[in-house]
């Protein structure tokens, strides 16, 4: 525990949430808590006993944090990741557990805590194939999206940063005990919030900042018109990112959100090559990197029009796990060549049922 660590997080106690002022004058001035306080403009009264308590509250938090193993990392020192301090309002101290780099290439996939199994599909597919090609991932630990993001990640290998709207001592959502261990394993938390804070409703929204402040780009993927996952979005766009959706049916209103950012000019997006021909310039065929075999073309040979097929059928004929032919199913269904019966099938249009719009 150093005593710039003690100002830091003492800082953060006097003045809590995105702070612009106080994280601008603690970043450029070398200044003391006190001089802070006044110059922050609280009660020149109050100001030695407001300091003595967030002194206080700082020095319990960090004797927390290094019982259980979490990290403080304050934004005047070099190991505060570069892209977060870029934006206006980044927080004074992050905690964390975990070894893996802030200072990387990160893309952010943000989505439905409800989504559809063609959601999930996909971005675990996008997870685990740009943390394949060498990009960090970065989200929320949410059920959902979130969650199969981070599992695509770790599937392939690869760094993944949970940005938490809670301490990083503790697990929110509960159903993500496991994951949460394999994150702090193999990629890092991150929080604004000190150890034994509590998740609130009010704590989601400031964290979404640093989810998009920490990634050069970020993917919605099943986003509705009132999802969370659009607040991130804003923020990406206001932070300077490259902002990209994942379409689906205009059927269905879980994609309403998605289209919205699709319309305001968000690139669309449906597999990594999309993502990496926004933010590098290059796909995986252009590198000449190899890819797995075309699953669209194997699934229109062996389904026949008209007959309709279970998930697991379809894995009976056709090689391939049952993730990446959902993730391949969802981009037919967007192409209007095969439809979802009510019942979970699928069911594969001829091209006149696809140009009359039939399933959509």
């Amino acid at each position: 525990m150093t005593s710039a660590d003690i100002t830091a997080v003492a800082l953060s106690f006097l003045r809590p949430g995105p702070d612009t002022l106080a994280c601008r004058l603690y970043r450029q001035e070398a200044l003391g808590l006190e001089d802070l306080g006044h110059k922050l403009g609280l009660p020149p009264g109050e100001v030695r006993a407001q300091v003595a308590d967030a002194r206080r509250r700082a020095e319990a938090a960090l004797s927390d944090a290094a019982r259980l193993g979490i990290r403080v990392i304050a934004a005047r020192t070099p190991a505060y990741p570069s892209r977060l301090a870029e934006i206006v309002d980044p927080p004074i101290v992050l905690w964390t557990k975990g070894e893996a780099s802030l200072e990387t290439r990160s893309v952010a996939i943000v989505g439905s805590r409800r989504a559809t199994p063609a959601g999930l599909a996909v971005a675990h597919a996008l997870g685990r194939d740009l943390a394949g090609a060498g990009w960090t991932i970065v989200s929320g630990m949410a059920l959902g999206v979130d969650g199969a993001a981070h599992e695509g990640a770790l599937a392939a290998g690869g760094d993944t940063l949970a940005v938490l709207g809670c301490g990083a001592d503790i697990v929110y959502p509960r159903d993500h005990r496991r994951l949460a261990a394999r994150i702090a394993q193999r990629g890092r938390i991150v929080s604004e919030f000190p150890p034994g804070i509590a998740p609130r409703p009010w704590h989601f929204p400031r964290r979404n900042r640093i989810i998009s402040g920490l990634a050069r780009a970020i993917v919605v993927v099943e986003a509705s018109e009132k999802s969370g996952s659009l607040i991130t979005a804003r923020l990406a766009m206001e932070q300077g990112r490259d902002v990209l959706a994942v379409p689906g049916s205009a059927a269905s209103g879980r994609y309403r959100g998605s289209h919205a950012l699709i319309k305001d000019g968000a690139r669309l997006v449906e597999t990594m090559d999309d993502v990496l021909d926004e933010i590098e310039g290059v796909s995986r065929m252009r590198a000449g990197l190899t890819d797995k075999p075309c699953v669209i073309s194997a699934l229109e040979e062996q389904m026949a029009v008209g007959e309709p097929y279970s998930v697991d059928e379809l894995v009976a004929l056709i090689p391939q796990s049952a993730s990446d032919l959902l993730a391949q199913l969802g981009r037919l269904e967007v192409d209007g060549r095969i439809c979802r019966t009510a019942g979970g099938n699928f069911v594969r249009l001829d091209s006149a049922a696809s140009v009359r719009g039939i399933g959509s």
